[in-house]
């Protein structure tokens, strides 16, 4: 099977799950000039579909926030910044991890040395993986990474299995994604396995459009697309909520 192939197959599937949880998505666009990150927030409870993406107007740092401040009932998992970036790294995460990887690599550690220090999400039965991305600026000889913190099994007796996955090449057109979950569940079973391979549309619109669509309509919360110039390394970054004013 071709790596197209596959991607559209894996594509597919990803549109037929009703729960992969939060998801995210590094690669490139078809002409090769974009670096593209993807990422989404899913929710079953009111509590979890009460949010939004937000850009921070002073940072350019994409944070969720609560749609309606009256029906917020704990911040602690829900709120919190997904995306920040520095002079040579976007870094897109589904936690309050971002800013322990941020802080780390402005003290010149690395993604590695941050997620050693951090552990899945204390929210048992399910204790969701942390799921985190970073982009390169100076691609050489790494483009982007994933990690994935999980418990096995939603069982805690294991500890904390930390999982990290290099990429050394863009290949146009395609990306690499990771979710919290395979499906829904109860409790709700972690993704397993490596990164797959996945589609990336000839624009941020269309990528924001097809990923839209593909997500479960129920519990669809939130989109962002982020479009970054591999030259400038300047960025766009295009969001999608289901709750608007």
């Amino acid at each position: 099977m071709s790596y197209s192939k596959e991607a559209e197959s894996n594509f597919k599937s990803l549109s037929t799950n009703p729960y992969p949880g939060r998801g995210i998505v590094l690669g490139t666009s078809p002409c090769g000039r974009f670096d593209v990150q993807v990422y989404w927030i899913m929710g079953r409870s009111e509590n979890s579909r009460n949010r939004i993406f937000v850009l921070d107007q002073d940072t350019g740092f994409m944070k969720t926030q609560a749609f309606d401040e009256s029906k917020l009932v704990d911040p602690s998992l829900i709120i919190y910044y997904p995306a920040k970036h520095g002079n040579d790294f976007h870094l897109i995460t589904n936690g309050d991890q971002t800013d322990t990887v941020f802080d780390f690599l402005q003290k010149g550690k690395t993604f590695e040395d941050a997620l050693n220090t951090r552990c899945y999400e204390p929210d048992g039965p399910n204790f969701t993986p942390r799921i985190s991305g970073i982009t390169y600026k100076n691609s050489n000889p790494i483009v982007y990474k994933l990690s994935i913190l999980k418990s096995r099994s939603n069982n805690e007796d294991a500890g904390c299995e930390r999982q990290f996955f290099s990429y050394e090449k863009k290949m146009p057109g395609l990306g690499h994604f990771i979710s919290t979950y395979k499906t829904d569940g109860n409790p709700i079973p972690s993704f397993s396995g490596e990164p797959q391979l996945i589609p990336i549309g000839a624009t941020a619109q269309e990528t924001l459009d097809m990923y839209w669509n593909a997500l479960n309509e129920t519990n669809r919360v939130s989109l962002m697309v982020k479009w970054i110039d591999s030259d400038s390394f300047k960025s766009e970054t295009w969001i999608r909520n289901k709750m608007s004013k």
